[in-house]
């Protein structure tokens, strides 16, 4: 599942290594899509963890993601659930952009003239 967000850089947290060959790193995104602002947990693993060394907290970023869940049973037998945001893609964001779309790009609209078409001379009946 694909999902996208834009938020404020909260914090960043540093790479852990969990195994030989499992590292992951975890940042907090604000989102202020509504009344009350939310501070939410995303992570990166792999080599993905360098993603986030050119940014800065406060910076405007976008955020592509799964969302992912797992079971587990505790050795007591106790049964639990866990979610993640796994990110593979986070970048600045241009001003102007907007959360759950894309950024306007001038080459995606076309020239007023291929929009409405431009009038011939001999479409053209006004008298001036």
């Amino acid at each position: 599942m694909g999902i996208e967000t834009i938020g404020k850089l909260h914090t960043i947290f540093d790479t852990k290594q969990i195994s030989d060959r499992f590292s992951k790193r975890e940042f907090v995104v604000e989102l202020s899509d509504s009344k009350y602002p939310q501070t939410v947990l995303f992570q990166l693993t792999g080599d993905r963890c360098g993603l986030l060394d050119q940014l800065s907290v406060g910076d405007q970023v976008r955020v592509e993601f799964s969302l992912r869940g797992r079971e587990w049973r505790s050795p007591s037998g106790e049964l639990k659930y866990f979610n993640s945001l796994d990110v593979w893609k986070v970048e600045p964001v241009r001003p102007g952009a907007r959360a759950g779309g894309r950024e306007p790009r001038d080459r995606d609209v076309p020239p007023p003239s291929e929009m409405y078409g431009t009038p011939s001379r001999a479409d053209d009946d006004l008298p001036f």
